[in-house]
């Protein structure tokens, strides 16, 4: 709902700090991980049977979210990638945090990071 309600600049300064292309994955506890592991499984499981369009940002919002409520350090990443033998490009975002893809698959593979919002600020890095 927050997608539909308010434009990204109203949402950007609630996904984190924002760390340019820096893109790193926090280390996290085994029961972090535990924890994370469950959360984008019921995240996905819940896109799923949503009325509305559930695809990789909507998503990666509420994996920020509840990881937030828990404790979790996470880092959210936008990445761009263009398509085979076109001029089109396609965007994704998701979030990772230890060796977790908690929501958007292993999108390091397939996307260039273009932006990372992280749990930690700079200055803790």
């Amino acid at each position: 709902m927050a997608i539909l309600c308010f434009s990204f600049r109203k949402l950007a300064p609630h996904l984190g700090h924002p760390v340019g292309i820096a893109s790193y994955i926090p280390l996290i506890t085994p029961k972090q991980e535990a924890k994370a592991a469950q959360i984008g499984q019921a995240i996905r499981l819940a896109a799923r049977y949503t009325p509305w369009v559930s695809n990789c940002f909507p998503q990666a919002i509420t994996a920020r979210l509840i990881l937030g409520l828990y404790g979790i350090p996470y880092t959210f990443y936008f990445g761009v990638m263009r398509e085979a033998n076109t001029t089109n490009y396609k965007a994704h975002a998701w979030v990772a945090t230890g060796r977790v893809a908690v929501t958007g698959g292993n999108g390091f593979s397939h996307f260039t990071v273009v932006g990372c919002y992280s749990s930690y600020s700079q200055k803790n890095l």
